[in-house]
């Protein structure tokens, strides 16, 4: 029991990265112990960056939850992304910046089907400005709530990658049938999630707001 509350969950993309950081400064203690003692703390960061907690959602099946650990940029009006074909009215939009220190595994804030997924190359301009949204690279996925046949209740969640960031990874496809707080993918190493809401949608998050990915309540769906 003692052995399970010490276990560190680690997502299964950053087993590579942990044993070149291991075998590295084991190295370095090998050759010199201080620069094996100074590369320590990044050791430990790339431990910590790829750890994997379990989260437990709320109840309410109409509760839209953050699909990011991070901060809760300012709420804005813009166009979804136009290769998911959501229109171009402008939807508010949630965007959550994740730093290098927070959680980077990402889950779906909705129970549901995946209507269309689209990947667009792009710039890494410091995923906390607005621009990025627009001009960096990202996965984009549109998701309909289970129970909804309307389009007009789909939401977008868009996996965007940063300054430091080169990879996205996303583990779903068309047509999956996916449940909210469940995990979808990461980004390595420090992005952002931006959520296009449908336009009845209430937001209950206030700007700044620490959030949790898979617990954190966003927004309120109607119907």
């Amino acid at each position: 029991m003692q052995g399970d509350r010490l276990r560190i969950p680690i997502h299964r993309e950053g087993w590579r990265f942990i044993a070149l950081f291991v075998f590295t400064n084991a190295a370095l203690f090998w050759l010199w112990q201080w620069a094996g003692i100074a590369f320590l703390p990044l050791t430990v960061w790339c431990i910590a960056f790829f750890r994997d907690p379990e989260r437990t959602p709320p109840d309410g099946e109409n509760l839209l939850v953050s699909p990011a650990d991070g901060v809760l940029l300012p709420i804005v009006e813009a166009e979804p992304p136009a290769e998911l074909d959501l229109g171009s009215q402008a939807r508010r939009r949630l965007s959550i910046f994740m730093n290098v220190f927070d959680v980077h595994v990402n889950r779906l804030p909705v129970s549901g089907e995946v209507i269309a997924l689209a990947y667009r190359p792009g710039r890494f301009i410091n995923a906390s400005f607005d621009k990025a949204s627009l001009h960096n690279e990202r996965m984009s996925l549109r998701i309909r709530p289970t129970g909804s046949a309307d389009p007009a209740a789909d939401l977008a969640v868009i996996q965007i990658a940063g300054l430091v960031a080169r990879r996205i990874v996303c583990d779903i496809k068309a047509g999956d049938r996916v449940r909210r707080a469940s995990r979808f993918g990461m980004i390595r190493f420090g992005s952002r999630l931006d959520v296009y809401l449908p336009l009845s949608a209430k937001i209950v998050v206030k700007e700044g707001s620490v959030t949790r990915a898979g617990e954190t309540v966003l927004a309120e769906l109607q119907g």
